[in-house]
């Protein structure tokens, strides 16, 4: 397939709206880009599997397999996009745009290229000459919930293969571990009253002032406690987003929440960080009537934490030249971790471009994805 065939396919991609949210005012369903890409995938001779994942009716997982064995390699890539501003984007979003050497379109770094891509590696392989089984797995929802990663989980037997690469923008860099992430809700109940009496109610905002200072506190304790150099921001990390509370000025605060984004190095885990957390919470707030309550945000993303002793991230570095690095944001590698399978993250785009209007894939990263992809299938799945 030629570089210019692989264009075309990118943009058939792109064209095909595939926001995931968790506002159902932009959230939308995945199956034109499933449906294209069974088109694509059945005629080469692959085994079609298209899932609707169980948490989300409108939502689906493809699973493509050919040859069959304990090992073998899986090309995973998400389906989705981010919402979108299309006022501005210099072009439409979601026409291909080619201009000063790169590929302008929504969701093209992130990561619709990587479809084409794989597919460009595998259209002239005979599968017949497959050694070990060989999956192009297509996930739901990896920019909201990971719905479609965490229904694979529970369906193992769906998704044969031990090692995984994941086409993620990593500039074409190996990724063998981030960080998790963990979204939280904190909410402090009190008691309302007059503005002019303090003693007529129990101020929430207050409340949350006083768990605030702690938790700044702890925030530096698990700085030292968790220190990771592996990462450019070494240690795990919190930020307080969201702050709401109160009504009226003349009224004390009966009820804030504060909304908190942590991520959490590979030695942590996000059940014993809500437990913490809420610990910490509540001794800010002892001896007093204040209610403390915590709740996720979301389900929790694990950080990722492949050896690098293990053979796809060693082969990675092989094939790209690059040792293997770290990043902070978060992805499915996680969960196919926990099922027994290894994973790297490798992929063309650049996240600096991602998630933002205006982005783009450099074309020159075409040729050389498809060869490295090639080199991934003939180590894992034609050799031995």
């Amino acid at each position: 397939m030629t570089t210019q065939e692989v264009i075309k396919r990118i943009a058939e991609l792109v064209a095909r709206p595939s926001v995931s949210s968790a506002s159902p005012a932009y959230d939308m369903s995945n199956l034109a880009v499933i449906v294209l890409l069974e088109s694509w995938l059945k005629p080469l001779g692959f085994a079609v599997n298209v899932v609707q994942v169980a948490s989300a009716p409108d939502k689906y997982n493809l699973i493509a397999t050919a040859g069959s064995g304990d090992e073998g390699l899986i090309l995973s890539g998400h389906t989705d996009t981010v919402p979108f501003d299309p006022e501005r984007w210099t072009s439409d979003p979601l026409t291909l745009t080619k201009r000063d050497g790169c590929l302008y379109g929504l969701g093209v770094a992130d990561m619709k290229c990587f479809f084409a891509l794989a597919l460009a590696a595998v259209e002239d392989l005979d599968l017949a000459r497959l050694r070990q089984p060989l999956t192009i797995l297509a996930t739901a929802d990896e920019e909201s919930s990971m719905s479609g990663a965490r229904y694979l989980t529970n369906h193992s037997e769906l998704l044969p293969g031990k090692h995984v690469v994941i086409g993620e923008p990593t500039g074409l860099v190996p990724i063998n571990r981030h960080k998790g992430v963990v979204w939280l809700s904190l909410r402090v109940d009190g008691r309302a009253g007059h503005a002019s009496d303090p003693s007529l109610g129990l101020n929430a905002i207050e409340g949350i002032h006083a768990v605030i200072g702690e938790l700044m506190n702890w925030r530096n304790a698990l700085a030292t406690r968790y220190a990771d150099t592996n990462f450019g921001v070494p240690h795990p990390t919190m930020n307080f987003g969201v702050v709401e509370g109160g009504d009226n000025p003349n009224r004390i605060c009966a009820q804030c929440t504060l909304q908190i984004d942590m991520r959490i190095v590979p030695a942590m885990t996000a059940a014993s960080v809500m437990t913490e957390l809420q610990v910490v919470a509540e001794q800010a707030l002892a001896a007093t009537d204040y209610k403390v309550t915590l709740t996720p945000l979301i389900d929790p993303v694990p950080a990722l934490a492949t050896s690098g002793d293990s053979p796809v991230v060693r082969f990675a570095e092989e094939v790209t030249g690059q040792a293997a690095r770290t990043v902070a944001f978060g992805t499915e590698g996680p969960f196919f971790n926990a099922l027994g399978k290894d994973t790297v993250i490798l992929g063309p785009g650049d996240i600096a471009v991602a998630h933002q209007a205006d982005e783009y894939l450099q074309i020159d990263r075409i040729e050389p994805s498809v060869r490295i992809l090639r080199k991934f299938i003939e180590h894992f799945c034609l050799e031995g």
